[in-house]
């Protein structure tokens, strides 16, 4: 079993401001951690249905359902150039959870600073996180969601995630 970030989302939710820090190359400060919650806000809302209308509502082909590697289920990811901002997926989803300020562009990834940790040492977002975020095993039962390869959410049982829209930018 190997190592995994452990997320809780209340925890994160809890924490007046986010001082968490993020070593991702491409998102200095903390643009990459903002954009692994948005990923996982997504990826605990979206219901994933086979037949995708969103994807296939949008005028401007800039949604796209990408297989996780090592599963039969996929992923909507929007593409950062192409997306307008319409909505026309959110009108489309069956079941109401688009928001489009919610789906993940294609360009954020976060990498568990895989490559960049001398042996031992934790990803930067987790030694600045008071505690919301752990590094390591973790066996997925209970409350712990594995929602990528690499991260696991802790959503405790009885309770519905669902994102602060407000916290985001939307109404």
């Amino acid at each position: 079993m190997s190592e995994k970030l452990v997320i809780d989302l209340h925890k994160v939710r809890e924490q007046e401001t986010l001082k968490i820090r993020c070593s991702y190359k491409h998102h200095p400060e903390n643009k990459g951690f903002d954009a692994l919650l948005e990923k996982i806000s997504f990826a605990l809302i979206c219901r994933k249905c086979e037949a995708a209308p969103c994807v296939k509502a949008c005028p401007r082909e800039a949604l796209e359902k990408v297989p996780i590697e090592g599963s039969d289920e996929s992923v909507l990811k929007r593409a950062n150039m192409r997306c307008t901002g319409c909505g026309t997926c959110a009108i489309a989803c069956p079941f109401g959870t688009i928001y489009t300020e919610l789906i993940p562009f294609v360009s954020s990834v976060c990498d568990v600073c895989r490559g960049r940790l001398a042996p031992g040492e934790k990803p930067l977002c987790v030694q600045t996180s008071d505690g919301s975020i752990e590094y390591k095993e973790v066996t997925l039962e209970g409350d712990f969601v594995e929602v990528f390869d690499d991260i696991v959410v802790n959503v405790p049982a009885g309770t519905l995630w669902q994102p602060l829209l407000g916290e985001i930018g939307t109404s």
